[in-house]
């Protein structure tokens, strides 16, 4: 018995070791992704400003409409400007609506996701009278907000490989940054 009880003594021990040892490793995460947010904040605020045509980098911002796009995608049913920048503005307003929620849960392999509604009134609305890309476009919007920002309706920034169309790690942006320092840095270097 007392054999028994010391080697639950020091499995107790044990466990507690271990039970401390996870908390000093979960509080090391939470600090370490906050560093890396702010981090990436910066990052973003940062090549927020020094954005231009050329870059290979940037910031996309999820969820908003694409004007560019749309308005293209607008010009095959309406060629006047004033319609085309009222649809512009109604479509960026039903993005950020609230009450609007187009989209359903589905089960795929065992997991639940949201999918958009093909029944959804307003889409088929927007189909049926701007076209299949006006509609397309909408709907790469909401796929974006609601895979970025699902409990709110505004897009948010995003570190964005703007060449290949995809998202940009973190050390893909620092190296980029600092490549474009080292260029800025010799062309002022040569001009002294």
């Amino acid at each position: 018995m007392d054999k028994l009880r010391e080697a639950l003594e020091e499995k107790d021990a044990e466990m507690e070791s271990i039970d401390s040892l996870n908390q000093t490793l979960i509080i090391m995460q939470r600090r370490t992704n906050d560093e890396l947010e702010e981090a990436k904040k910066e990052l973003t605020d940062g090549l927020q400003q020094m954005l231009n045509v050329r870059s290979t980098i940037g910031v996309k911002r999820m969820g908003e409409l694409d004007q560019k796009a749309f308005l293209a995608a607008c010009k095959e049913k309406t060629a006047e400007d004033e319609e085309l920048a009222i649809l512009c503005s109604k479509w960026e307003d039903e993005l950020r609506n609230p009450e609007w929620h187009p989209f359903k849960v589905v089960h795929v392999d065992g997991q639940e996701k949201e999918i958009l509604k093909d029944d959804d009134k307003k889409l088929q609305a927007l189909k049926a009278e701007l076209g299949e890309k006006a509609h397309d476009v909408i709907m790469k919007a909401l796929r974006e907000m609601n895979e970025y920002n699902p409990s709110g309706r505004y897009p948010i920034p995003e570190l964005w490989h703007l060449k290949e169309d995809r998202k940009a790690p973190i050390g893909e942006v620092a190296a980029y940054i600092v490549k474009q320092w080292k260029t800025n840095k010799k062309k002022h270097t040569y001009r002294a």
